[in-house]
């Protein structure tokens, strides 16, 4: 079928824009510690039953092991807490317009950590971004029209969530440098891993709370975080690996990076947001900047 790659990408980028209005009414109601864990919980066991019904083994070695592991820290743990911190302080529509900026961090970070080549044209694509980025932070009026107010608490943790995922996908790429590995695989040890150290980690500095009082006295905190696990983590990591396989990395990845002007539309009919021409040309210009980055 021709160009199933590129309607894999576009539907990676359309699950994600969903199912970050969805994690940011969960975030609200029960905290984003809270959700990040149960949605990387759920997303795991997704992958799991998808792994029973196609008999994909889990087979990684330690090295790789270890590479996803400090991915999974530093790109899930950290960065997506930050990121949903930015979602509920910021909304959905800005925090993903900053988490743009992502593959020009993880470019510049495979420059100086793997001597990876950076040429004109990426440098040129950062700077676009970072242009489109700086359109959007920099409207007052759009601030003033918005449902959630920009302020610099909420766009310094987009920045460190975007530098999260940017650091997170170059030890990722590591342990497929490193030898073969199946991609769900790699994103099955990401989820876990995550899951098993935040479990731990908030019960010790005292956030941890029971999932069974929460969701017995909210159960559509449960039911919400449960479609967007399918339809985000789950659904939406999936389609972008089968994105990879039938089309060129750069074009799918930019086709992926779609996400602030998908993001548009769905503010609008969501939260029934009134967009500048800024704002809109922000999300433009910044998703221009990605697809100079990786088509160049």
């Amino acid at each position: 079928m021709e160009y199933v790659g590129e309607l894999f990408a576009l539907l990676t980028a359309v699950l994600w824009s969903f199912s970050s209005f969805i994690f940011t009414t969960v975030g609200q109601r029960i905290g984003t510690i809270q959700l990040n864990i149960y949605r990387l919980l759920f997303a795991s066991i997704f992958l799991l039953i998808t792994f029973f019904i196609f008999n994909i083994k889990i087979i990684a070695d330690p090295m790789q092991v270890l590479y996803l592991g400090l991915s999974s820290i530093i790109g899930l743990v950290i960065g997506d807490t930050f990121l949903f911190k930015g979602f509920d302080l910021i909304g959905p529509r800005h925090t993903l317009l900053i988490m743009s900026i992502n593959p020009a961090i993880a470019a510049i970070i495979a420059f100086f950590a793997l001597n990876e080549r950076m040429g004109v044209f990426a440098i040129i694509g950062m700077l676009v971004t970072l242009a489109g980025i700086a359109l959007v932070i920099l409207d007052k009026k759009q601030n003033e029209n918005s449902r959630f107010k920009l302020n610099k608490r909420g766009v310094v943790f987009a920045f460190i969530g975007a530098a999260g995922q940017g650091v997170g996908i170059i030890f990722a790429k590591l342990a497929f440098v490193h030898g073969d590995i199946h991609g769900l695989v790699a994103t099955f040890i990401r989820l876990a891993i995550a899951a098993v150290i935040l479990f731990p980690a908030t019960a010790i500095i005292g956030s941890f709370k029971n999932p069974f009082k929460i969701f017995a006295g909210d159960k559509k905190s449960f039911g919400l975080i449960l479609l967007g696990s399918i339809i985000g983590p789950y659904l939406g990591i999936t389609f972008s690996f089968y994105a990879i396989i039938y089309t060129k990395i750069g074009i799918a990845s930019t086709l992926m990076a779609t996400i602030p002007i998908i993001m548009l539309p769905l503010s609008v009919l969501i939260y029934k947001e009134k967009l500048s021409w800024k704002s809109i040309l922000g999300a433009f210009i910044s998703v221009a900047g990605v697809a100079i980055l990786f088509l160049h």
